[in-house]
């Protein structure tokens, strides 16, 4: 009854809001909206194309009765589960929290995973997510990647970088790179300027009632209006930093004009960008153009007049500019059967009397700038020597940052080599340096180290070492792998008999090319998470429990 009675509540308050009176002056049919802006979301989720068991976890997700999102293009796929978001029960609940927790799916919004899609990033291209956190977007584009190019994943707010970091270990990526600054002021690294930018900017949210029914009652028109400013001196500065031809993806998860088409019309106005047919970028996607008009509203959702004060959020006067808004996106919640959103897909277009690269001259400099020991630095001629002693070779890209070696790949590293153009633009100096980016954390967490020296490989990297290095592998019958994850840890003598007498770290790998962390000391003990232990013995068809009787 209390629960009825809560539902009721909300509705009333919905169907009174202040965002329903601005939806009736955006669109003609604001009820059937409103019919497909209530009800909670379905749980949708990515599959990561790089996890070795990617064919077991779509063959489950179909077992379960999830749907594949037709419209999803993107590397992987993308799925809906037959049941709301945080709803999972049972055997189901468990192993999807597994599957996230471990990297192998991850979970999203599905309207959020258009932008990527717009964006549409190639293997080997350096690509800017300007408002990265958490990082769903980010992961996404990693998987567009692949094991090469460069993500820079960008967070202003401290604490939201933790949570970019968290997610972005999770997922196990090597292309992906997390720093930190305000938006508005990204530096130009690397100079010739990246090959996409991602800009999913701060939003009022108004698309998002599905998932925060909180935005009924606290929406208001002038909440877009504050934000407007913002919105597009982010988009202004993604577009700086974007070399000539490259493609930026301004979103958000809003459907007021004036944080949408309004902001892309004041980009326009200056003359660098031009807007590509979205919705041919995104067939099969439901979906509106965007709009060349909108009101002025109160914040009472009524109909208001425009003052001096709002021109930049007026409509564009001039026809080229209305057009070409017509190229955007608008995914209303009842057509997609989610959430609210809205994209526009912009190409930089050359400057008269600019050439696409702008030619430079390294000026020598005797300063050179020392990263402090908290930021990621490339790995000592010490350390590849013990790695190619202890691995058998040292794979590409490896970092030390702390008690971690990271595995990041070759573009990273140019970014890392390539020169510096000092504040006042006019000499450059010598790489070898992060400044002025502030790098928090990159790449995949590959080994651990202790008390300076290698410790062990960690298990999220086993797969994709094992292709590079020999080392620390060891070819074992699947039933020792089998007994580990229910519980049992053999004794050492197990390895010996393969002839194997060391102690300490190694990866056991099944004849089916599963790998198994583990350290052997008197006994063989497993090195993984319980989530990561879950999904191997589901793999295997054991039970998922911790421990099996026989």
């Amino acid at each position: 009854m209390v629960v009825e009675s809560r539902e009721r509540s909300w509705r009333e308050e919905a169907e009174n809001s202040v965002l329903l009176k601005a939806v009736s002056h955006w669109r003609e049919d604001p009820k059937s909206w409103f019919a497909g802006s209530y009800d909670r979301l379905p749980e949708t989720l990515r599959v990561n194309p790089h996890s070795p068991e990617k064919e077991w976890v779509e063959s489950w997700l179909d077992e379960i009765g999830a749907i594949r999102i037709p419209w999803f293009s993107g590397a992987g796929s993308a799925w809906e589960m037959p049941f709301e978001r945080g709803s999972a029960v049972g055997e189901t609940k468990k192993i999807m929290t597994a599957l996230h927790d471990t990297g192998r799916v991850t979970r999203q919004e599905a309207v959020s995973m258009l932008p990527v899609l717009g964006l549409a990033p190639s293997p080997g291209e350096c690509i800017l997510d300007l408002c990265a956190s958490p990082g769903s977007k980010t992961t996404q584009i990693c998987e567009h990647l692949g094991d090469s190019g460069a993500v820079i994943a960008n967070e202003v707010i401290s604490g939201r970088v933790n949570t970019l970091v968290t997610n972005v270990q999770r997922h196990g990526s090597r292309s992906a790179v997390v720093v930190q600054h305000d938006g508005r002021h990204f530096p130009k690294v690397p100079g010739d300027g990246f090959a996409g930018v991602l800009v999913d900017v701060p939003c009022t949210g108004s698309g998002t009632t599905r998932k925060n029914p909180d935005v009924w009652s606290k929406w208001r028109p002038s909440s877009g209006r504050s934000l407007h400013s913002l919105q597009f001196d982010i988009l202004r500065r993604a577009i700086a930093v974007t070399k000539t031809g490259g493609r930026i993806v301004y979103s958000t998860c809003s459907l007021d004009p004036v944080e949408n088409e309004a902001v892309v019309a004041r980009a326009l106005a200056d003359g660098k960008v031009r807007v590509v047919p979205a919705r041919e970028l995104l067939p099969g996607v439901p979906s509106e153009d965007g709009v060349s008009d909108w009101p002025c509203l109160d914040d009472s959702g009524e109909l208001s007049e425009w003052n001096h004060l709002e021109e930049n959020l007026m409509p564009p006067q001039d026809a080229r500019s209305a057009s070409q808004l017509g190229n955007c996106l608008r995914v209303w919640n009842d057509a997609i059967g989610g959430g609210g959103f809205f994209l526009a897909v912009l190409e930089k277009i050359p400057e008269p009397g600019v050439g696409a690269e702008s030619a430079r001259v390294p000026v020598p400099s005797s300063k050179q700038y020392v990263d402090p020991d908290s930021f990621p630095r490339p790995i000592s001629q010490k350390r590849i020597a013990e790695l190619e002693n202890e691995w058998g070779s040292s794979p590409s890209s490896m970092w030390s940052r702390g008690k971690s070696l990271l595995w990041s790949t070759d573009e990273v590293r140019r970014i890392w080599e390539s020169d510096r153009t000092r504040k006042s633009g006019r000499e450059l100096v010598p790489g070898g340096r992060w400044r002025p980016l502030k790098v928090i954390h990159l790449g995949l967490i590959a080994a651990r180290l202790r008390k300076g020296n290698l410790d062990r490989v960690v298990s999220k990297a086993s797969h994709r070492l094992r292709e590079e290095v020999s080392g620390p592998f060891l070819d074992v019958e699947d039933r020792v792998i089998n007994d580990i994850l229910r519980g049992s840890e053999p004794h050492r003598d197990t390895l010996v008999a393969l002839g194997d007498e060391e102690r300490g770290s190694r990866i056991l790998v099944g004849p089916g090319g599963h790998c198994l962390a583990v350290w052997v000391g008197s006994r063989v003990t497993p090195m993984v998470s319980e989530s990561e232990k879950t999904i191997m013995r589901a793999v295997r068809g054991l039970s998922i429990d911790s421990l099996e009787e026989e």
